[in-house]
This record gives structure tokens, sequence and C-alpha cells, in this order.
């Protein structure tokens, strides 16, 4: 057998790719991984999910010390650095690497390191680190490269006052002001964190509210408590240009507004790692923003090419890159695949407070005139909320009026991401099991978060019986 030829080739370490390279693997497939960093793990790992949310937790340990009566009876507040919280990050990405380096090993699927390129539709030619080129054969690819910080021609991300959500990371300093440009899902968590530390923080928006693909009710409690921090947010502006200077950085807007700052973080879209792979060769064209199109069951326009994860673009989501390497993995191996992936995909964002939802939106119900129904449970009325001090949020159930079907879980505050799984589990049960009367008829331990749930499932039922 040719030792360079595989069954399948997967281009990229993140959570496609390792759901992929692991599906194969399990299934007796000659499977090899080609990764272009020295550590496996992708961006997931070691620029976006994994420092990102370490950061915040410690971020919000620290606030949460800093508000508790009981600890201000013993000490003063506290404030730590940007460096001295991201060293905890640090610690947890060498751990997931050690983990995710583990599985290939344990499962006999060679890690190659390089920069991978097509020299023909079943060739791969992948140069490592000493510019020596090792060309590869498969019967299949997978692409799985992920994407990386949109940065436009215009911004000097060399400058060093001036960062991406990737370059942030490497940040020696506490600013004792940051402009955030853009206000998606990774420039309100940045707005959370440094605001977290004592920074100044100006998030401007281009868009006319805060995470639109959220329910509007979820996203004016975000609004809100951004700005109750102190957090100044700015809608419907656009950059002109980017001044950076010696010892700050000024934001022109297209409104006339200047915003000074000590740094300046972009954070509005992101590109696709598909540049110089020579896929324009084989027939797969990427659009403007570097992502490669896909079918319903991740083929790219070589059917024996498929693509999964952040290359692809939405939903972009860790959690739904893995399922959708298994998937992809299973579908190339038989042509088919026995089960779908969920219909309905989580949405974790790690603000202060944290938000999660799953299912359909008031707006879209609205819009798609269905008749539905609100349940709503506020934290500050659960004694666990009470008792943890963190009463700030709320659990939102939307409700079919006449089958009591669960249509949307949305929640907002603490463990929102945890929270939103129970309602997840209700959501996916066939029939009658998937209603508002499983969480009335149903014991929740007390106190907890969880009874949040008979809370919103009685309250929303009283609006229609």
């Amino acid at each position: 057998m040719n030792g360079k030829h595989f069954h399948t080739i997967v281009i990229g370490s993140g959570p496609g790719g390792e759901g992929a390279a692991m599906k194969l693997a399990k299934s007796g497939k000659r499977v090899a991984v080609v990764e272009r960093h020295t550590e496996v793990g992708g961006g997931c790992t070691h620029w976006g999910t994994i420092p990102s949310k370490a950061l915040r937790h410690n971020v919000r340990r620290m606030m949460e010390f800093n508000a508790s009566p009981l600890f201000r009876e013993v000490s003063e507040p506290r404030q730590f650095s940007f460096p001295t919280v991201l060293r905890t990050a640090e610690r947890v990405i060498d751990q997931q690497v050690g983990l995710r380096t583990s599985f290939y090993t344990r499962n006999d699927v060679p890690l190659i390191h390089g920069k991978a390129r097509f020299a023909d539709e079943h060739t791969l030619e992948v140069e490592g680190r000493t510019g020596r080129v090792t060309r590869y054969t498969a019967d299949h690819f997978l692409l799985a490269n992920g994407s990386r910080p949109y940065n436009p021609a215009d911004v000097d991300f060399s400058h060093p006052r001036v960062f991406d959500s990737d370059q942030i990371l490497g940040l020696d300093h506490t600013p004792r002001s940051i402009a955030i440009y853009g206000a998606g899902v990774v420039g309100s968590e940045y707005a959370s964190i440094f605001r977290g530390l004592g920074v100044k923080v100006d998030l401007i928006n281009t868009r006319e509210r805060m995470l639109a693909f959220l329910d509007d009710e979820i996203t004016d409690a975000l609004s809100y408590h951004l700005r109750e921090l102190g957090v100044l947010i700015r809608h419907r502006e656009e950059y002109d240009r980017i001044l950076p200077a010696d010892d700050h950085v000024i934001l022109e807007l297209a409104s006339g507004k200047r915003i000074k700052s000590d740094i300046l973080l972009w954070a509005n879209g992101r590109t696709g790692n598909t540049d110089d792979m020579g896929l324009e060769g084989i027939g797969i064209q990427p659009n403007s923003r570097g992502q490669v199109e896909v079918d319903d069951n991740f083929q790219t326009q070589q059917p024996h090419i498929y693509a999964v994860g952040d290359v692809i673009g939405y939903p972009s989501l860790a959690s739904a890159a893995y399922d959708q390497g298994r998937y992809a993995a299973h579908h190339l191996m038989h042509g088919y695949c026995d089960y779908r992936l969920a219909h309905d995909v989580p949405t974790g964002i790690y603000t202060i407070p944290e938000i999660s939802s799953v299912g359909k939106t008031e707006r879209e119900l609205t819009e798609a005139k269905v008749p539905y129904e609100v349940g709503h449970a506020f934290f500050k009325d659960l004694a666990r909320a009470q008792i943890s001090g963190q009463t700030v949020g709320m659990l939102k159930i939307l409700f079919h009026v006449e089958t009591l079907e669960i249509l949307g879980i949305h929640c907002f505050g603490d463990q929102a991401s945890e929270i939103v799984h129970i309602g997840q589990a209700i959501m996916a049960q066939p029939g009658e099991a998937n209603t508002l009367m499983y969480f009335i008829n149903t014991t929740f331990n007390y106190p907890t978060m969880a009874e949040a749930y008979r809370v919103a499932a009685l309250n929303g039922y009283n609006r229609v019986h």
C-alpha cells in the first residue's frame, strides 16, 4: 500500500476536522489530518472559543468577588490585569491540546503539519516548516480549515494599538480605554471582558440593534446590562478611517464622530482560510469572504471533497462544526446518512451575563403567523439565584397557544448556556412529549436554576387558561 495514499485526508484539526477524522478512523478507514499550525485544535482552541471563554470566566469571578458584601467585609476589591487573567486561559489551551493530540495518537491518525494545496482533484501538496513539499493522495478530502478575522486593507493591523480578535490575545497590558468596532458575538463578549477589568469601552455597532438574530427581548436586556456596566454602545455607525498614533488611536466614523482610545479591537467579520489552496484550479470557487459553498450533505462542487465548519459560513459554531464533521464523514463513507443533524442548533454567547437560545424567536413566529404565547421566569425571583447573588436575567419559553408545543427557549443570565439544554432536550422529543406540560408536571430540585422552567411554564400556562 502507498504510504502516502489515504481513504480521506482532512484539512484542519479544529472541531469539524476532529469530528470527521475520529468518525472515519473508528470506522476503520485510513485517514490523515493536515494541520498548518504546530499544535492541534484549530481556531476554536487557540484563538476563539477556549481563550475568550476562559478570560470571561476569570473576569466574571473577579466581578462576583468585588460585588459580594461578604467578601468586602474581609478584603478590599481586587483588580487583575489582562495578561494575568489570560494566563489561566493559556493553561486551559495546553490541557485541551494535550487531550486532542491523544485522540489522533490512540486512533492511529497521522498528523501532517504544513500548509495544504491541491495539485489536482486527488493530490495534495503539503509544504512543511522547512519549505519541503510532500505529495499525498486520497480518494476523498474534507475541508475543515476554519476562518480568521476579516482584515480590511485600509486598517493597519501591524500597529501596536490596533488589534483583531486573534491579536488581542497577545495584549501585554491593561489599557485604560478600548474602542471595539463590531457588536456581533466577538465584539459583545470582549466588551464584557474589558469592562469587567475596569476598562472604558466604546462598542460600535454597524447595525440597527445588537445580535439581531436573537430574540428582541434578550438583546434589549443585553444592551441594558452592558450599559449598566458602563459600556457605551453606538448603533448604526460605519467607520470612515482609523488613525493610530504613538499614544492613542482615533476611530473616525462616517457620521463625523471621532472616538479616541488607547487601543482599537476590530471585531467585524471573518474570512475563510481558503486562499492559496488551489481550490479554483479544481473547480471549487470560494466567495468573496473565502467561504466554500456546499450542498445539504456538505459536498462541494467536487462530490468527493466535503467542507464543514467556519469555512462554509453560518452558523460558525464549534459545536455545530463537530456535528457537521461527523455527518459528512458518514455520508462520505456510505453515500447517505441515517441520522439528521439537529434542526435547532443552540446558540451560546458568553457575554456578562451570558445568553443562550434554541428554536424560534418571537419575531420569527410573528412573521410566520404562528399563534404563540410566552412564559417568563425572572432570576430575581428564584431562591438559587438569590443565594448565589446572580439575580440578573430570565428564562423565556415560547409555546404554541393550542398544542402547547415548545417553539423556542431563550435564556439571559448566569449559566444560560447550561440551562438552555434542558429545554433543548424536551424540544427534540416527538409529539406530545414536547409540550409545556412536561415542565409543569416535572419535579425540579429546589433550589436550582433549572426550576426556572417550572416557573416559566406555569407563567405561560396561566396566560392561556
